[in-house]
C-alpha cells in the first residue's frame, strides 16, 4: 500500500498543480481581456464624440452653404428687377385757364415679364416747376430701393 501511495501522490500533486496553473492562467486572461475591453470602450467613446462633432460641423457647414446659395439667388433676383417709367405733360383746355399736369407712369419688370400694371400719377404743373424733381418725388418704384447693386458691400479681409 505504501508503494501505491508513493505512485499516486506525485500524480495527484501533478494534477493539483495543473488545475492550480489553469486557474491562475484563467485569471490572468480575464485581467488582460478586461484591459482590452477598457481600451475598446475608450476608443469607441472617442470615435463617437468625434463623429458627433463632425456631424455638428457638417450640419453647420451645410446650413451656411444653403444660406449663401439662398442669398446669392435673392441678389440675382433683385438685380433682374427693373422699373420702366414714362412721363408726359397733359393740357386740359376745358377749363378757362388751361391747366397743365405732369403724368408719370411706371411699372416693374422681372426680366421681360411685367410684375405690375402701369401706375399713373398726375400732378398739376406750375410754370416754374422742376419736372425732374417732381418725377423723383412722385415715383413709387424708386430705383435706389429696387436695385441693391449700388449698396456698399463689406469687404472681406484677405487671409
Amino acid at each position: 500500500m505504501e508503494t501505491l501511495f508513493w505512485i499516486f501522490v506525485p500524480g495527484f500533486a501533478a494534477a493539483a498543480t495543473g488545475v492550480l496553473a489553469w486557474f491562475v492562467m484563467q485569471a490572468r486572461m480575464e485581467v488582460a481581456l478586461a484591459g482590452l475591453r477598457e481600451e475598446l470602450a475608450e476608443s469607441r467613446g472617442a470615435l463617437h464624440a468625434e463623429k458627433k462633432a463632425m456631424a455638428g460641423s457638417l450640419e453647420t457647414a451645410l446650413h451656411a452653404a444653403e444660406e449663401t446659395a439662398r442669398r446669392q439667388a435673392f441678389d440675382r433676383f433683385l438685380t433682374e428687377l427693373r422699373v420702366e417709367q414714362r412721363h408726359y405733360t397733359r393740357e386740359n383746355r376745358m377749363m378757362v385757364p388751361a391747366r397743365t399736369t405732369l403724368v408719370l407712369q411706371e411699372r416693374m419688370f422681372f426680366r421681360n415679364i411685367p410684375l405690375s400694371d402701369w401706375i399713373e400719377h398726375e400732378v398739376p404743373l406750375d410754370d416754374a416747376a422742376d419736372v425732374n424733381r417732381l418725377m423723383r418725388d412722385m415715383t413709387i418704384f424708386d430705383n435706389e430701393v429696387v436695385s441693391i447693386t449700388d449698396l456698399p458691400r463689406p469687404k472681406k479681409a484677405l487671409a
